[in-house]
């Protein structure tokens, strides 16, 4: 069986973040903003090549919207092709990544950007089903695939 995309287009990385003073000091309380979500999916890595989201485009801190003060984190990932058959496994990356990095306060929702995938919508469902989520971090073949992806983050 071959890959779904052989050849991805590959895209330069963002440079890192700036940290500032008020970043390392502990006593003062921050908001979380898109930039620091993104900082904790770029580096996930496909599950098909050994290239991050990020590379790939198929994370953008542009498709990431944070509301702090009503704890919400919305996250849009966009698959490198219509047909993906590693979408659901990508969105999936993206959740745990951030349900293991983010304090228990936020709502996370990870959708695929519209009209970029053939299944969306279903893999949407999937992805927005507590219960499936769980199963799925249950599965250990999975889990394995999952945290292999997630160990370069």
């Amino acid at each position: 069986m071959g890959l779904d995309n052989e050849n991805p287009t590959l895209f330069e990385k963002s440079e890192e973040r700036t940290v500032s003073e008020k970043d390392l000091d502990d006593n003062e309380a921050e908001e979380f903003d898109s930039r620091e979500i993104f900082d904790l999916i770029r580096g996930i890595t496909d599950p098909e090549h050994p290239l991050s989201l990020e590379e790939l485009r198929v994370v953008d801190q542009s498709l990431i919207e944070v509301e702090d003060s009503i704890n919400t984190v919305k996250v849009l990932f966009t698959p490198t092709i219509p047909h993906c058959s590693m979408a659901t496994l990508i969105g999936l990356s993206i959740k745990v990544r951030l349900l293991w990095c983010l304090p228990p306060r936020f709502k996370i929702s990870v959708t695929i950007t519209p009209g970029t995938h053939a299944s969306e919508h279903a893999i949407n469902k999937q992805l927005d089903d507590k219960e499936r989520v769980a199963a799925a971090l249950e599965n250990t073949h999975l889990s394995t695939v999952l945290n292999k992806c997630i160990a370069t983050a």
